[in-house]
């Protein structure tokens, strides 16, 4: 063990299926970690549910991929519970309440893992939210950490506003914020943007980030050399609403399972280090397939994130 945790934790009612329960923070491992918060979200909330809601469904699916080949019983994952935060949050609530809540949730993320070298020690995080600010903190990390590191950003949504609804670290700013982070080395490669404003587009055209096609997209990622450090921040809103309807900010026109299979089966022989996925609102679909859909996503990039894969 690296570490023993040295921060308040909530366990997850029903840990991801799985995972070990010897807590702390490992060497060669990957560890899971949620940050329950939408206090941002400016559309509909509920995503504060997300990481409990794919954790309890994820029992009901195979263990083992089809896709990628490859067993969750072989993979070293940690399920840490959850960040301990003001659950309480809601569209009523005052701004400082909104933003003591979002900062609390920063320094239990920082207090848990900013003195652990994450590429020294190849320690994996996977981020589970929560809306999808909540992957300032854990980029932010990885940037340090990694001065050559590739961000992929799947989302419906450019996130690059600077700031919103009063917010500067809102949902809708998020890719804008970690861009600020940016070293000379890192990159920054988007798909599956199909809304935002034309300053935002304005934006992703001077800086080279969006690819317009899957296929240019994969390509893209293909061409990352082996040794590059990759990591993905996943909005499930890329998801087309007729897959995922439980997301707070659906756009049609987005992407189905099957494409996103095929980037798994590239960041498998990647130095695939970190990823967070985001904006599952369970609530919104009272069918459970968006939770089951988001725990199938969480299995496959564990796989993906598994640390001697290379």
């Amino acid at each position: 063990m690296l570490k023993s945790i040295n921060v308040n934790l909530v366990p997850a009612p029903i840990p991801y299926e799985g995972t070990s329960q010897e807590i702390g923070v490992h060497a060669n491992t990957t560890h899971m970690i949620g940050f329950e918060f939408d206090g941002t979200a400016c559309f509909r909330k509920g995503a504060k549910f997300g990481p409990n809601a794919l954790r309890a469904v994820a029992d009901g699916i195979e263990s083992y991929s089809p896709y990628l080949e490859a067993e969750l019983d072989d993979v070293s994952f940690i399920d840490l519970g959850n960040l301990a935060i003001d659950l309480s949050i809601n569209k009523n609530s005052a701004p400082s309440d909104v933003e003591k809540a979002y900062y609390d949730g920063n320094k239990a993320f920082d207090t848990l893992f900013g003195d652990v070298s994450l590429n020294d020690s190849n320690v994996r995080i996977m981020t589970l939210g929560g809306e999808h600010s909540i992957s300032y903190a854990p980029i932010i990390k990885y940037l340090a950490d990694f001065p050559k590191l590739v961000v992929l950003h799947l989302d419906a949504h450019a996130d690059l506003r600077d700031g919103y609804l009063g917010y500067h670290h809102s949902h809708a700013a998020i890719i804008r914020r970690i861009s600020e982070h940016f070293g000379e080395h890192h990159q920054l490669l988007q798909y599956g943007i199909r809304s935002g404003t034309k300053d935002e587009y304005e934006w992703m055209k001077q800086h080279g980030t969006l690819k317009a096609s899957r296929d240019k997209f994969l390509a893209a990622v293909e061409e990352i050399p082996l040794d590059t450090p990759i990591y993905l921040t996943l909005d499930l809103d890329y998801f087309d609403p007729s897959f995922l309807p439980g997301t707070g900010t659906p756009e049609p026109g987005g992407e189905d399972f099957h494409s996103f299979v095929s980037l798994c089966k590239i960041l498998k022989n990647k130095n695939f280090v970190g990823c967070d996925v985001v904006e599952l609102s369970p609530e919104i679909d009272s069918t459970g397939n968006s939770d089951v859909f988001a725990a199938k996503v969480v299995r496959e990039l564990l796989l993906c994130l598994e640390p001697w894969s290379l």
